[in-house]
């Protein structure tokens, strides 16, 4: 598993949110909440924190802080770091603590919604993260390569850097020797999905490899194979085959069912192998998938929704909560997301 897992989340006045004080699996976390609920958020705050910590230059206050706040501008692109901070009337304090197993103190950061380009750091872990962070989009990168890295890295753009962090990941080449053999036996199960074919680079560009056909180029293949495609370079190349920490936005985008409960596969066996997942969704059909391949997973679902709550001085103030628990079926957000399967029910007696 991860070496260091992401244990806790306490948060307050981030983004849409008021209060999170949040326990995580080392397994596999799932994330649901209606639109607008802060699920990409949640999602990209994790994955900067946990990116700044494996990256930073020294665990001191001052390398951790410049990390951070680096890594949070890249990811969400705001004018300013405090444009971060839950909107309230006047000014708000923004107050992060990620704690993560076996590393000490957790990661602590605070900022205003005030403050351009800085973040204050409280409480720095004492030893690195030895795992690799991945970030997914909803949309995905395998069609991407070398040429969008140059691209990012030589010009002005707004695409975040989540994108440029996982397509470089993408192009680190396959693994050679002992380790290759263990990630061809994780990659089995992917190996069949993509109807026996395998991933590969050359140039800069990727490509899937299948008996008797040759090469097809990444943006030829079906959107569902290029994302499993995406999770099989990264366990070849090693960056998921002994740990690592995978975030991953919506991944149900764009697919069918059939390919959503292949992804759905994808993910359980990558938890089972040791890495920490990380997903978010609205697809019912999805999170029943998760929950029935889940098996002995350690597994912890997010409900997210919205309140009404009162500020200081009385006023009415929308407020994003958090709901945790172990079982999907406690999690008062999958009541709305029944209506789904209630309407269908119904169109097939009509």
């Amino acid at each position: 598993m991860a070496k260091h897992p992401l244990a806790h989340l306490d948060a307050s006045a981030f983004g849409p949110f008021g209060k999170l004080d949040i326990q995580l699996a080392p397994g596999l976390n799932v994330v649901v909440g209606d639109n607008a609920t802060g699920k990409s958020q949640l999602l990209k705050l994790l994955y900067a924190a946990t990116k700044a910590l494996a990256e930073a230059d020294a665990l001191t206050k001052k390398d951790l802080g410049t990390a951070v706040a680096s890594k949070l501008v890249g990811a969400f692109r705001p004018e300013s770091i405090g444009r971060l901070s839950r909107r309230v009337r006047g000014t708000s304090a923004t107050d992060i603590r990620i704690k993560y197993a076996g590393i000490g103190e957790p990661l602590g950061v605070s900022f205003s919604s005030h403050a351009k380009r800085e973040v204050a750091v409280s409480s720095v872990p004492n030893r690195e993260l030895e795992d690799e962070p991945v970030f997914l989009p909803p949309y995905e990168l395998f069609s991407l390569g070398a040429s969008f890295v140059s691209l990012y890295n030589t010009r002005e753009t707004n695409f975040e850097e989540t994108w440029k962090d996982t397509v470089d990941l993408l192009l680190r080449p396959a693994l050679r020797g002992p380790r290759e053999q263990r990630a061809s036996n994780l990659l089995k199960p992917f190996t069949e999905i993509l109807q026996g074919g395998t991933v590969i680079e050359k140039g800069g560009r990727f490509y899937l490899k299948q008996p008797g056909i040759g090469n097809l180029e990444a943006p030829l293949l079906a959107e569902g194979h290029r994302k499993l495609a995406m999770i099989v370079r990264l366990i070849a190349s090693g960056v998921l085959l002994e740990g690592g920490y995978l975030f991953w936005d919506e991944p149900e985008a764009n697919l069918n069912p059939a390919s959503q409960k292949a992804v759905a596969g994808a993910l359980v066996e990558l938890a089972s192998q040791g890495s920490q997942i990380f997903v978010a969704t609205h697809s019912m059909f999805l999170l029943r998938e998760l929950q029935m391949a889940a098996g002995g997973i350690d597994t912890r679902y997010i409900g997210l929704a919205r309140r009404q709550a009162d500020d200081a001085e009385g006023r009415a103030l929308a407020e994003v909560i958090a709901q945790t628990s172990h079982d999907l079926d406690e999690i008062e957000y999958v009541a709305a997301l029944e209506a789904e399967a209630e309407q269908a029910g119904r169109y097939l007696a009509w």
